[in-house]
């Protein structure tokens, strides 16, 4: 539960406070960035998909191999599903995650001549693309804002009392709302750093925390 501190906070308090907040991080991660590799927008649409229920790191183990086999949006959309089930297997739930990317594929080569979409409702039309999706192509791809919400991203911004959802969209609006547009993709990244190395899921290590004087949720 929130301090009577944070419950009482206007939202010129709660606008001042994260962006206090993302600049402590950011010093702490001076050049924020996706962990999936990717070398074009495709690949980064893939990845992306790939990491639902996965470590980004058991992604970039897999996709070297799928991208050499199929390089482009043509190849994924004539791949045959074994193939990619067999490629894409260690990262769970491949049978869905295949026949996503298979159409998802095909959807662009057939709607989009073969080139990713640069706006969210076209993003989201394609097969296995929700918000968080397209947002990290929109934001890392393409450095159009977009505010991904991912696990890491939904526990830091509730812990920290900046957002009071379980809801991914619902989250994503509320700290739309408060951080400055040019920032929303840097801030989902510091979060998510910010997750991966210290607020970590189960055993925080609030003693190491460089926000901690800022966060309702503190122990200690």
């Amino acid at each position: 539960m929130l301090t009577i501190r944070y419950q009482s906070e206007s939202e010129t308090e709660r606008r001042k406070r994260i962006r206090k907040v993302l600049s402590i991080l950011r010093n702490e991660f001076p050049q924020p960035s996706c962990a999936l590799l990717h070398e074009n927008p495709l690949q980064l649409l893939i990845a992306t998909i790939l990491s639902a229920q996965c470590t980004d790191a058991r992604v970039n183990k897999v996709t070297p191999d799928l991208f050499a086999k199929y390089p482009d949006v043509g190849a994924l959309a004539s791949a045959p599903l074994s193939s990619l089930m067999e490629i894409i297997r260690s990262t769970g739930f491949f049978r869905n995650k295949a026949m996503n990317i298979h159409q998802c594929a095909q959807a662009i080569q057939r709607k989009h001549d073969g080139k990713i979409p640069r706006t969210m409702d076209e993003l989201v039309a394609l097969p296995g693309v929700g918000r968080k999706t397209a947002n990290v192509v929109l934001g890392t791809a393409f450095g159009i804002p977009g505010l991904p919400v991912d696990t890491h991203v939904k526990r830091i911004s509730n812990l920290l009392g900046f957002t009071d959802s379980e809801n991914p969209e619902k989250i994503e609006q509320q700290l739309c709302a408060i951080i400055p547009k040019k920032d929303w993709t840097d801030a989902s990244h510091l979060f998510i750093l910010h997750g991966r190395k210290t607020c970590i899921a189960r055993r925080p290590r609030c003693w190491q925390c460089t926000i901690q004087k800022r966060c309702p949720s503190r122990q200690g």
